[in-house]
């Protein structure tokens, strides 16, 4: 089967490195009947990388190299390479010796036989032999797959993984919509492959991890920052008991909002009646904003008249249910007569539940987006 195997190559001072690396990727085609594309992208080293490159070049036709004039990050060289790649397959190798480029031809195999659109090359499914290196290290990475399945709904089992191998469709039409420059493309990428309902496959990969003082770049800053990205990049897509999760988190911020205000203005002699309503319209605010911030659609802007009439339908009615509950239980339960906050928590429990059902079903309708659309059509 004659094919073409694409491999991304980001790099940022990797002098000591790039060469052993690119022998070692160029040497799995040796003998086998697929043809192989390196693209090497150099994010503005200033190590002296980019001239080894252009003797690596000379010497090899089957080797592209990109310069990056300002240092962006490996997110950005990744999306450089990806948008360049002609292959029918494309894979991620880093510039050191980190990652065996021969487990490339165990993660072709779900691809070539038609099971996968994606294989992820696992750190963790098989571990022969291993070198023992920083725990928290190790943790950090298992804690934040664990995680990113919450909201992606995939079961892998290492999302930060430098090795990912994708049909060259899906990665060059989920490639424009990457906005992560660093070690944040993880966790993002995940998030557009989930979001594809594509078919991920996992095998198990060798790894031979390096210290910080080898030139190891990742550190903390990028574990908490990818945690931000699973949630900024992962929410709108999650499953139903993590969005009722996070609508939780939503609603009992909005509760709080709506309690505080409505206690404010009652205790500073606003009447009843306007107390209920103006603190109902400004948790709502602050419920609407999380939701297209956190939940629903990210980064949403109101684009059809008929997403603002639901969502003011919406607003109305559970306005109304509020209300007319609130007013029911002051009226009829002599308790809430001196209490009228347990008044207000029961409505805004059942404004939690009208709301979530509301907004989901009504103003944020689950609609297919640019990537779905696009691969359909390559496909």
């Amino acid at each position: 089967m004659n094919y073409t195997l694409s491999l991304i190559v980001p790099c940022y001072n990797e002098a000591r490195t790039i060469e052993s690396c690119i022998e070692r990727v160029l040497d799995i085609s040796i003998g086998k009947d697929f043809s192989l594309e390196i693209v090497i992208v150099d994010d503005a080293s200033t190590d002296g990388s980019w001239q080894i490159l252009e003797k690596i070049t000379a010497q090899n036709n089957k080797i592209r190299i990109i310069k990056h004039e300002k240092n962006r990050g490996k997110g950005a060289a990744l999306r450089t390479g990806f948008i360049h790649a002609t292959g029918d397959f494309v894979g991620i190798q880093d510039a050191d010796a980190e990652y065996a480029p021969r487990d490339y031809l165990t993660m072709l195999e779900p691809l070539l036989d038609g099971r996968a659109d994606v294989v992820y090359g696992s750190r963790y499914l098989r571990p022969d032999t291993r070198r023992v290196l920083y725990f928290w290290h190790t943790w950090m990475n298992k804690a934040l797959t664990g995680i990113s399945n919450m909201f992606t709904n995939l079961d892998i089992t290492d999302m930060e993984t430098c090795y990912k191998l994708f049909r060259r469709e899906i990665i060059q039409k989920i490639a424009p919509e990457l906005k992560e420059e660093r070690f944040g493309f993880e966790p993002e990428v995940t998030a557009k492959v989930a979001e594809t309902q594509c078919r991920v496959y996992e095998c198990a990969i060798s790894y031979n991890p390096r210290t910080y003082e080898e030139g190891k770049k990742i550190g903390w800053k990028d574990g908490v920052h990818a945690l931000y990205c699973i949630f900024h990049y992962s929410a709108h897509i999650a499953p139903l008991p993590m969005q009722i999760l996070i609508y939780l988190f939503i609603g009992g911020v909005s509760l709080l909002v709506n309690m505080a205000f409505f206690v404010g203005f009652t205790r500073t002699g606003v009447a009843l009646d306007y107390a209920i309503i103006i603190s109902f319209i400004i948790s709502a605010l602050c419920n609407y904003l999380l939701c297209i911030a956190i939940l629903f659609r990210h980064k949403a802007r109101w684009n059809t008249g008929a997403e603002l009439f639901w969502y003011i339908f919406s607003v109305l009615i559970m306005g109304a249910v509020d209300f007319a509950l609130t007013q029911l239980l002051i009226t009829v339960v002599p308790f809430f007569t001196l209490h009228w906050s347990g008044a207000k928590f029961i409505a805004s429990i059942i404004g939690f539940i009208g709301n979530f059902t509301l907004r989901k079903i009504l103003v944020f309708p689950k609609r297919r987006n640019k990537i779905d659309n696009n691969i359909d059509k390559a496909l």
